[in-house]
């Protein structure tokens, strides 16, 4: 008889936690969270930290340097709401973010995804740079904006990630030519590619392979993003 080839079960969502998030989402107060916390803990955050370790098990053969513990990747579901007009203690999602070990939680470019009622979104890229990460990755993509503007047009990974964030400035900053090969780069404030899929996806063993494969697809742009991050971050070796 021929070997029955073994389907490896993946970790996803019942249903009941796309509901929770759904209802987190209507009634985003204290009273309704601690009343439901049991359900939080077991249906949404215990399968979502076995998700990440999944990933990161994944990311293994392809992605070593961003792997990260699934309590560090993972993003707390209490807002910070110190400075922020908006006091809604929650958010209704969960989510994580992997990066190089050298940089802060979400410093540097890396690969984000979230499960929300409304969508399961994939992101990749560096989304909220710093000046000196911004001039360091504009420098980076007047040298290499050919290699940079290949992975960008390759048709599959535009299949798999179709959005794009750049937040583009209206002319080049200073200390950069208006006609500079790489300006369209230049202008923009931050670079990603990234899609959403419907909620469906997250209560099957599919989610997994959604994932991984367009996390698979982004790594050469995070990797070009982060090159002269990591060169900067990396101390160099004095000779006597």
């Amino acid at each position: 008889m021929p070997k029955v080839q073994k389907i490896e079960s993946k970790t996803h969502f019942t249903p009941a936690a796309i509901k929770f998030l759904a209802g987190l989402k209507r009634n985003n107060d204290r009273e309704w969270f601690n009343a439901r916390k049991p359900l939080y803990e077991s249906e949404v955050l215990a399968p979502w930290l076995a998700f990440i370790e999944e990933v990161n098990e994944s990311l293994s053969t392809f992605a070593p340097s961003y792997i990260k513990p699934a309590r560090k990747a993972n993003f707390r579901i209490y807002r910070d709401t110190r400075f922020s007009s908006d006091k809604r203690p929650y958010k209704p999602r969960v989510a994580a973010w992997w990066s190089p070990a050298q940089f802060a939680k979400t410093s540097g470019a890396g690969f984000y995804a979230h499960i929300a009622a409304d969508g399961v979104v994939f992101a990749a890229g560096n989304f909220m740079p710093p000046p000196d990460q911004l001039l360091a990755i504009r420098r980076h993509l007047q040298q290499n904006h050919e290699a940079f503007r290949a992975v960008l047009a390759d048709k599959k990974r535009r299949k798999l990630m179709p959005d794009l964030e750049t937040d583009p400035l209206k002319r080049v900053p200073k200390g950069f030519a208006a006609d500079d090969p790489a300006a369209d780069y230049i202008r923009d404030r931050k670079w990603g590619i990234g899609v959403t899929l419907p909620a469906t996806i997250a209560t099957t063993p599919a989610l997994h392979k959604e994932i991984i494969d367009r996390m698979r697809s982004a790594a050469p742009l995070v990797d070009l993003l982060n090159a002269p991050l990591l060169a900067a971050a990396t101390p160099r070796k004095t000779f006597f």
